[in-house]
């Protein structure tokens, strides 16, 4: 009687069925989730994108809160500051030239004194006679030869007076171009003596017939970015 055959190793022979299952392509192992064994749990595949989307969107929270707050966001602060900045340029623009009614002469003593007069330092008539009367020095004015477009100082006490020549003759009349040669002389002197205030009229317009509205536009223009401001009387 013949023996009989050996029996075979099952586990060998699952060994390699095993390891077919594990070299299956991904879309035959993946084709079902709730069939495939290296799929997560739903509920798990769930949390992980609520969390994706929860990271995504802090940001966004903490953004909208500063906003809710006040507090400006990051790009608006340079926008802002600039606001301040045309802001401060144009209240300091807007209080360069101060208005008093009132008597010039009175005005504190510490301020400069300005008004029109012509080459021939005639000052006959308007508050040109009131200089006049009350600071002389006429024959010291004509010394310095000033011309036209010029300004003659004169010092007294603890002050500076200005007379701006716009004209040459007593009986004619100013040009704006020369008034404003006259103011930019007269800044000079301001800037190298330390002058901050000067007190005047409407100068040249008076009996001399300018626009004050030009002139005053003149006297924010001629003293930008100066520390000499202008204060203005009127009777």
């Amino acid at each position: 009687m013949a023996p009989n055959p050996p029996k075979p190793n099952k586990e060998k022979t699952r060994v390699p069925l095993r390891r077919r299952r594990r070299r299956a392509p991904p879309t035959q192992a993946c084709a079902c989730l709730t069939a495939c064994a290296h799929a997560p749990p739903p509920l798990q595949l769930s949390r992980a994108r609520v969390g994706l989307r929860l990271s995504v969107l802090v940001p966004s929270e903490n953004l909208s809160t500063h906003v809710q707050n006040g507090v400006p966001a990051p790009e608006e602060i340079p926008k802002k500051a600039s606001q301040a900045i045309m802001a401060s340029t144009q209240a300091a623009k807007e209080e360069r030239i101060k208005y008093m009614q009132g008597d010039l002469f009175a005005c504190p003593v510490t301020d400069s004194l300005a008004h029109c007069i012509s080459e021939d330092c005639h000052m006959s008539a308007g508050i040109a006679a009131v200089f006049k009367k009350k600071f002389g020095g006429v024959q010291e004015l004509l010394n310095q030869q000033k011309k036209t477009g010029d300004v003659a100082v004169l010092k007294r006490d603890d002050r500076y007076v200005y007379y701006l020549i716009t004209k040459s003759k007593y009986f004619h009349k100013p040009t704006y171009d020369n008034l404003q040669k006259s103011l930019e002389a007269m800044k000079i002197h301001c800037l190298k003596n330390g002058v901050t205030h000067i007190s005047m009229p409407k100068i040249g317009c008076g009996l001399d017939r300018l626009d004050w509205n030009k002139v005053s536009t003149m006297l924010e223009e001629v003293f930008e970015d100066t520390d000499v401001y202008v204060t203005v009387y009127t009777l």
